[in-house]
Formats: structure tokens, sequence, C-alpha cells
């Protein structure tokens, strides 16, 4: 499996946790589970984003921006 895939099913149990957990009237736990179901959806993305945009080494015309 890959990062991807796991943080992306991470993110959808900690979002159905969070859920109970608001149902059940815990408030500070439905907030930080859910909080930790975000991270989790943007680290897939980020994963997802890096995926399909390769980074390139600066070409010859870049030199002038890294002059410090």
């Amino acid at each position: 499996m890959s990062f991807e895939r796991i943080s992306r099913i991470a993110a959808g149990g900690l979002l159905l946790v969070a859920a109970v957990l608001l149902w059940r009237n815990n408030h500070t736990g439905a907030f930080v589970t859910a909080a930790l179901g975000v991270v989790a959806w943007f680290l897939s993305y980020r994963s997802q984003m890096r995926a399909k945009v390769s980074i390139e080494p600066a070409s010859e015309g870049d030199e002038d921006i890294n002059e410090d």
C-alpha cells in the first residue's frame, strides 16, 4: 500500500471516530480527532501532488535568483 492510500484510510477513520465522539458529546476529543483526520488528508493530498509534479533542478537562467 502506498503512503497516499494509508493516509486517506486514516483520515476517513479519524473523521468517523470524531463524528462518534461528537455524537457522544465529547467535544474536545472530537475536535482533536477531527484535526488529526484533516492533517492526514492534507498529507495524502500533498503526496498526490508530489507524484504529479516533478521537481526539476534549476536551469542556467535561474542562477541569479539564488545568489546569496
